[in-house]
């Protein structure tokens, strides 16, 4: 009889894993700790996966440095032997700076981002040497393929017998937004205010909406203010979501509360640090919304108290002085019409209906 070594037994338990998740038919996606960068990675329920950011580099401080190694072991608890599809929302190093780390784990297949600048995103010129060094290993990743990301574009991803119509958009990228759906003017905008022009790469992030039968889960990178004005004003371009993925790490450089409002999420998930994002203009907003039901942090901000933070139950990583890289999950049931937010380390669960019958 053939013996069945270690790796084959590893193989097939991986494969065992894939077919279980994909069985299920659930949707299912991942916040990383990636120390207040961002790395949320998206399983569909026909096994595919979409990666967007990465977090910052190995090279950084530890823990920052673990970014790839820790959304590496999430796509292995999810069954995963590639990420079929890599979106970099912009060009800043907390968002890009893990890919060519997490290249080495696992294989990429298609990448796709507004295009790798020649220079400094931000356009600071003195910056342009250093940013040349931090950007190559990014050029250098072999994947299936690459692409500039277009407003409009709908990812090819395979629909699962027996769960609900899947599509992954892009309404969003180089400050360009897609035609308004209707003619129906969004009433709030009159109660909006205008920051400085932001001259930075975050302006220009990649802006995407999942839609899951009636399940919607809006992504929009570190969009800015105005940007988000934009967005939603004089037409509300995404409609209402279900699940906001809190923009720029909830630094109150964005969350405008005109993005906000407009979107009616029930739940609000942050991609913050210890001492970076959730900062208390975008709590306070957060907690302003009445739509709002809970919000979910991947970090205590030690900076200060309430103000920064939301309830500890829906914290993942709470010490101040060590990083346990907790992760928060969300999965969507089948049929789109509810789904369940949780931090696994903890055992921290929150059960939610969808909404079925949205504006």
């Amino acid at each position: 009889m053939k013996k069945i070594t270690a790796k084959a037994i590893a193989f097939l338990l991986t494969a065992a894993t894939a077919a279980s998740l994909q069985a299920a038919g659930t949707l299912d996606v991942y916040w990383a700790d990636v120390e207040g960068g961002a790395g949320t990675l998206i399983v569909t329920p026909a096994g595919q996966s979409i990666l967007i950011d990465t977090g910052v580099p190995a090279s950084s401080p530890a823990p920052g440095g673990k970014c790839a190694e820790r959304i590496h072991d999430i796509a292995v608890k999810a069954g995963l032997s590639k990420i079929d599809f890599l979106v970099t929302t912009h060009f800043h190093m907390d968002h890009f700076g893990g890919a060519a780390d997490v290249a080495k784990l696992i294989p990429i297949g298609q990448i796709l981002d507004n295009g790798i600048p020649d220079h400094d995103s931000d356009g600071v010129a003195a910056n342009d040497a250093s940013f040349a060094r931090q950007i190559q290993p990014y050029r250098d990743i072999k994947a299936d393929g690459r692409s500039v990301i277009q407003v409009g574009y709908v990812f090819p991803l395979k629909q699962f017998d027996g769960s609900a119509p899947l599509t992954f958009t892009c309404i969003g990228a180089r400050k360009q937004f897609p035609a308004p759906p209707g003619t129906l003017t969004n009433t709030i905008c009159a109660d909006g205010v205008q920051h400085a022009v932001d001259t930075t790469d975050n302006a220009n992030s990649i802006v995407m909406l999942l839609k899951f039968g009636p399940f919607r889960f809006f992504i929009g990178g570190d969009l800015t203010w105005n940007m988000e004005s934009n967005l939603v004003c004089p037409f509300n371009v995404p409609g209402t979501v279900d699940l906001y993925q809190v923009d720029h790490h909830g630094l109150n450089l964005s969350n405008n509360p005109l993005l906000v409002r407009s979107l009616e999420p029930t739940v609000a998930v942050m991609s913050n640090g210890p001492r970076k994002g959730a900062m208390p203009e975008t709590m306070a907003t957060l907690r302003s919304v009445p739509s709002i039901q809970t919000i979910w942090q991947i970090h205590r901000n030690t900076l200060g108290g309430k103000e920064f933070n939301t309830d500890t139950n829906y914290i993942a990583n709470m010490p101040a002085n060590t990083c346990e890289g907790n992760y928060i999950k969300c999965s969507v049931d089948p049929s789109g019409k509810t789904y369940t937010v949780s931090i696994p380390a903890t055992g921290a669960s929150k059960t939610y209906a969808t909404k079925v019958n949205r504006p």
